[in-house]
């Protein structure tokens, strides 16, 4: 096993029981009782409570080992952020995509203004151990302020018709926040935005750009790799 595969010691699963429900969970809009029947059909009996532990456990963990194995990102970076409404309470979630679409990091905030603009700046320089040549935002101000604080040496275009790549990447969250009916808690918000703009995108081939043999293939690829990061490949069927 790699140092970077997470310790399933004290675990009564399997590791690939424990990795499945993980994918299930972060891959499609399931709830955990969901997860728990479809578990239950192939003869698995595991709680949704259990089902949840292992995604606040492993989920992350699994996110970051798949974000290491990515190429390096690419040096144009867009940004963009959305309301989202946790109880009954306006937050905003900022995301920041390379030119490819990858997601470099999401953040939950209260506001959307310079001091939030600049958190988010200075945690994707840290993040991704990087500055960009050049970010694209909407017209927001508070970018505009925040960029000649932090990053004044990079190349700064504010316009909304620039952006629909950060825009587009919302569109998942949005699918899983309404299949959730929404977020309970800031941190847990943010926990499982995390994990999941991880996890998710790995599976997300752009299945329309590809012959079925490509996709195949490129899936086969993804599912190796899958397995490798949690510990599951070369590994015996019983902890």
């Amino acid at each position: 096993m790699s140092s970077g595969v997470p310790s399933y010691k004290n675990h009564r699963y399997p590791a690939e029981i424990i990795a499945h429900c993980v994918w299930l969970y972060f891959r499609f809009p399931l709830s955990f009782r969901e997860v728990e029947e479809m578990m239950l059909e192939r003869g698995v009996i595991v709680s949704y409570e259990t089902d949840r532990r292992w995604c606040l456990k492993f989920g992350q963990a699994y996110a970051n080992s798949l974000r290491r194995r990515r190429p390096r990102p690419g040096d144009k970076w867009h940004l963009d952020e959305v309301f989202i409404k946790i109880g009954e309470v306006r937050k905003y979630l900022w995301r920041a995509v390379d030119a490819h679409g990858n997601v470099l990091d999401v953040l939950v905030q209260n506001r959307r203004d310079t001091a939030a603009a600049r958190r988010f700046f200075r945690r994707l320089l840290t993040s991704t151990g990087q500055v960009p040549r050049v970010i694209v935002t909407d017209k927001l101000k508070s970018y505009g302020a925040a960029h000649r604080e932090v990053m004044p040496s990079v190349e700064h275009r504010a316009h909304k018709g620039l952006n629909n790549r950060a825009e587009n990447s919302h569109q998942p969250t949005r699918q899983r926040e309404r299949a959730m009916k929404g977020f309970r808690s800031p941190g847990g918000a943010q926990r499982f935005l995390a994990a999941f703009n991880g996890i998710s995108p790995h599976f997300r081939t752009g299945r329309h750009l590809m012959t079925a043999r490509r996709h195949r293939l490129e899936m086969t690829v993804r599912f190796t790799i899958w397995d490798q990061i949690t510990g599951v490949a070369g590994m015996p069927s019983a902890a």
